[in-house]
Protein backbone atom coordinates (compact mmCIF):
# COMPACT_ATOMS: atom_id res chain seq x y z
CA UNK A 1 0.00 0.00 0.00
CA UNK A 2 1.25 3.46 -0.93
CA UNK A 3 0.41 5.03 2.00
CA UNK A 4 2.85 2.63 3.99
CA UNK A 5 5.92 4.17 2.67
CA UNK A 6 4.72 7.69 2.98
CA UNK A 7 7.79 10.01 5.07
CA UNK A 8 7.17 12.91 6.43
CA UNK A 9 10.15 15.48 6.80
CA UNK A 10 11.01 17.73 9.13
CA UNK A 11 12.00 21.24 7.94
CA UNK A 12 15.11 22.43 9.97
CA UNK A 13 14.49 24.80 12.90
CA UNK A 14 17.47 27.20 10.83
CA UNK A 15 15.65 27.09 7.62
CA UNK A 16 11.88 28.03 9.37
CA UNK A 17 13.58 31.40 10.69
CA UNK A 18 15.03 31.62 7.42
CA UNK A 19 11.71 31.45 5.76
CA UNK A 20 10.16 34.14 8.66
CA UNK A 21 12.61 36.41 8.10
CA UNK A 22 12.83 36.32 4.29
CA UNK A 23 8.69 36.51 3.69
CA UNK A 24 8.78 39.36 6.45
CA UNK A 25 11.70 41.30 4.88
CA UNK A 26 11.34 44.79 3.96
CA UNK A 27 13.88 45.01 1.10
CA UNK A 28 12.28 45.50 -2.63
CA UNK A 29 15.26 43.60 -4.26
CA UNK A 30 14.58 40.41 -5.65
CA UNK A 31 16.18 37.50 -3.84
CA UNK A 32 15.18 33.57 -3.37
CA UNK A 33 15.79 30.68 -1.30
CA UNK A 34 16.39 27.54 -2.44
CA UNK A 35 15.45 24.22 -0.68
CA UNK A 36 16.22 20.74 -0.90
CA UNK A 37 15.73 17.56 1.31
CA UNK A 38 17.97 15.55 2.96
CA UNK A 39 17.33 11.73 2.52
CA UNK A 40 19.53 11.12 6.04
CA UNK A 41 18.11 13.44 8.19
CA UNK A 42 14.76 13.50 6.49
CA UNK A 43 14.60 17.06 6.69
CA UNK A 44 13.97 20.23 4.21
CA UNK A 45 17.35 22.16 4.23
CA UNK A 46 18.89 25.26 3.17
CA UNK A 47 20.64 24.37 -0.38
CA UNK A 48 21.49 28.30 -1.16
CA UNK A 49 20.36 31.58 -0.57
CA UNK A 50 20.76 34.65 -3.37
CA UNK A 51 20.13 38.27 -2.10
CA UNK A 52 20.03 40.64 -4.93
CA UNK A 53 19.70 39.25 -8.70
CA UNK A 54 18.41 41.46 -11.33
CA UNK A 55 15.70 40.84 -14.22
CA UNK A 56 15.26 43.54 -16.86
CA UNK A 57 12.58 42.03 -18.92
CA UNK A 58 10.70 38.88 -19.41
CA UNK A 59 13.11 37.70 -22.05
CA UNK A 60 15.86 37.98 -19.52
CA UNK A 61 14.42 34.92 -17.68
CA UNK A 62 15.82 32.12 -20.10
CA UNK A 63 16.77 28.55 -18.86
CA UNK A 64 20.65 29.99 -19.65
CA UNK A 65 20.08 33.05 -17.25
CA UNK A 66 18.40 30.51 -14.42
CA UNK A 67 21.30 28.24 -14.70
CA UNK A 68 24.27 31.02 -14.64
CA UNK A 69 22.17 32.67 -11.45
CA UNK A 70 20.22 29.93 -9.72
CA UNK A 71 22.37 26.67 -11.12
CA UNK A 72 20.02 24.23 -10.54
CA UNK A 73 19.11 23.35 -13.79
CA UNK A 74 22.76 21.79 -14.08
Amino acid sequence: MLSDSLVVCEVDPELKEKLRKFRFRKETDNAAIIMKVDKDRQMVVLEEEFQVFEIRTTEDLTEAWLQEKLSFFR
